[in-house]
C-alpha cells in the first residue's frame, strides 16, 4: 500500500444501526469501505442509502457484497478478493428477546458466524485487524459496575452466543497472532435503532401518541437498569480500538444508570406527555431470564484510547423523540377523528 492508497475496510452488518454510522465515519476518514449484506427479495439499505454511490461511478468508495455469516466459503472468497486492512464484525441476530424464540439461529449467526470469519482471515493469510462486536449482555447476572475483568454470566441465548464470539476472538489472537479486539459495548441507541428495540419502540410511540396516531404503548419490565449511550460516539470507539498499538479488549459505556421507566419519562416529557397515562403492561414482553442491571466502567477506553462519551440518556431520549416526530411529519401520517368524520 502506498501513502496515496486508501485503507480498505470490511463491515459485516453494514445496514444496521452501528454499521451505517461506522461506514459514515470510515468514509469521512478516506477509507474504501466494503459492506456485506444478506440477499433478500426486498431492499434493506435505508440506513446507508444516503452514502451509497452508483457502481458506475469511476471512483466509488463504498461497495456492497452479498454474503452471510453462515456461509464460510463465501467469506473466504470475499476476503481473498478484497484483502481488507480492517474487518469489523457487527452482523448478528442482535435482539435479546427474539433470541429466546430463535436460539439455534442466534447461536449459528451470532456465535459461529464469528469463527467462520476468523477462519476465513486465517485461511487467506491476511495481515488485517479484526474488531468483534461483543456485548454487555455477556455480563448478565453479574452485579455492576462491570469492566474488562468482571466475570461473565449471560442470561439469554444472545448473551451466550456473544460470549462464544468473545472467547474465540481472544483465542485466535493468542493462538495465531491475529490483531483481534473485542469491543464490549453497553447499550447504545440512536434514531436509526430498529423499531422493535425498547428505546426506539418508546420514542416512536411517543411521536405517534403526540400526533394522535396511537393512544397506548405496551411494555414489559420497567425496572431494568441500563447504561445507554449514543451510537455515533460508540463507532468512534470501535475505530480507535483498531488504531491502538496492541490488540486488547475494551468496555465502551457511559458509567451511568437509568431504568426503562426513566427512559419512558424522559421521552414522554419531551413531547409534553405523561407516560403513566399511556403505558400498559404486557407480560409477553418479559424475558424468561432477566438481566437486572448493566452499568459499564469505560476507564480503560478513556485511558488508552482517549475516548469519553458526551451524550447521556436524558439527551439521548430527546434526540430520538425529536427524530421520530420529524419522521412522522414527513411521512404525512395524521390522526383522523372517526367520530367527527362519521
Amino acid at each position: 500500500m502506498t501513502d496515496t492508497t486508501p485503507k480498505r475496510a470490511i463491515i459485516t452488518g453494514i445496514t444496521g444501526q452501528d454499521g451505517s454510522y461506522l461506514a459514515e465515519l470510515l468514509l469521512d476518514k478516506g477509507y474504501e469501505v466494503h459492506g456485506l449484506i444478506r440477499r433478500s427479495s426486498t431492499f434493506n439499505t435505508d440506513r446507508i442509502d444516503h452514502i451509497y454511490e452508483d457502481a458506475h461511478n469511476p471512483h466509488p468508495h463504498l461497495f456492497l457484497h452479498y454474503s452471510d455469516l453462515t456461509d464460510g466459503s463465501r467469506l473466504v472468497t470475499l476476503l481473498a478478493d478484497i484483502r481488507p486492512d480492517e474487518v469489523y464484525n457487527l452482523a448478528a441476530q442482535s435482539h435479546v428477546r427474539v433470541s429466546f424464540d430463535e436460539p439455534e439461529y442466534t447461536g449459528d449467526v451470532t456465535g459461529l458466524g464469528t469463527i467462520r470469519l476468523l477462519e476465513a482471515i486465517r485461511a487467506v493469510g491476511l495481515d488485517t485487524r479484526f474488531y468483534q462486536a461483543s456485548s454487555s449482555e455477556m455480563f448478565g447476572a453479574t452485579p455492576p459496575p462491570q469492566n474488562e475483568e468482571t466475570p461473565f454470566y449471560p442470561r439469554s441465548p444472545y448473551g451466550v452466543a456473544k460470549l462464544y464470539s468473545y472467547w474465540i476472538t481472544r483465542n485466535y489472537r493468542e493462538a495465531y497472532g491475529i490483531f483481534a479486539t473485542n469491543g464490549i459495548l453497553f447499550n447504545h441507541e440512536s434514531p436509526r435503532r430498529g423499531e422493535t428495540f425498547v428505546t426506539r419502540k418508546i420514542t416512536r410511540a411517543v411521536a405517534r401518541i403526540a400526533a394522535g396516531v396511537q393512544s397506548e404503548l405496551f411494555m414489559g419490565n420497567l425496572d431494568a437498569v441500563r447504561d445507554w449511550g449514543y451510537a455515533p460516539e460508540y463507532v468512534e470507539a470501535m475505530w480507535r480500538m483498531l488504531q491502538h498499538d496492541e490488540p486488547t479488549d475494551f468496555v465502551v459505556a457511559t458509567n451511568t444508570a437509568y431504568t426503562v421507566k426513566d427512559f419512558l419519562q424522559f421521552s414522554f416529557e419531551r413531547a409534553g406527555l405523561d407516560w403513566q397515562k399511556h403505558v400498559r403492561f404486557d407480560e409477553r414482553y418479559l424475558r424468561p431470564t432477566e438481566v437486572d442491571a448493566l452499568i459499564g466502567d469505560p476507564s480503560k477506553a478513556s485511558d488508552l484510547l482517549g475516548w469519553t462519551p458526551k451524550v447521556l440518556t436524558p439527551r439521548l431520549a430527546q434526540i430520538m423523540v425529536d427524530a421520530d416526530m420529524r419522521a412522522l411529519e414527513l411521512s404525512g401520517e395524521h390522526y383522523v377523528d372517526t367520530v367527527q368524520s362519521a
